[in-house]
């Protein structure tokens, strides 16, 4: 356990940070998981309303340093493809 005062106080920083991120990590998540099961379902509007919605999340989780650029890329990509093949 921390003994010193600034030591305490980082470790109070890293819970409240390790929270918002896994938090954050969550959300990104949830937002994908809906673009595949729209794509799954066969749903394209729906599909495509769901990308829309979780580019920007995903862009934001990276400039937070929640994801790294390229995974971010990665994921993006990936599902752009899936809603193309989707016709």
């Amino acid at each position: 356990m921390a003994n010193s005062v600034s030591a305490r106080k980082r470790a109070r920083q890293a819970e409240r940070h390790r929270q918002r991120n896994a938090a954050m990590r969550s959300h990104v998540r949830t937002k994908i998981k809906k673009v595949l099961n729209a794509i799954k379902a066969g749903d394209k509007p729906a599909a495509e309303a769901a990308y829309k919605d979780a580019v920007p999340a995903i862009d934001k989780s990276v400039s937070k340093g929640i994801m790294h650029a390229n995974k971010a890329a990665r994921h993006k990509s990936r599902l752009n493809q899936h809603l193309r093949e989707l016709g």
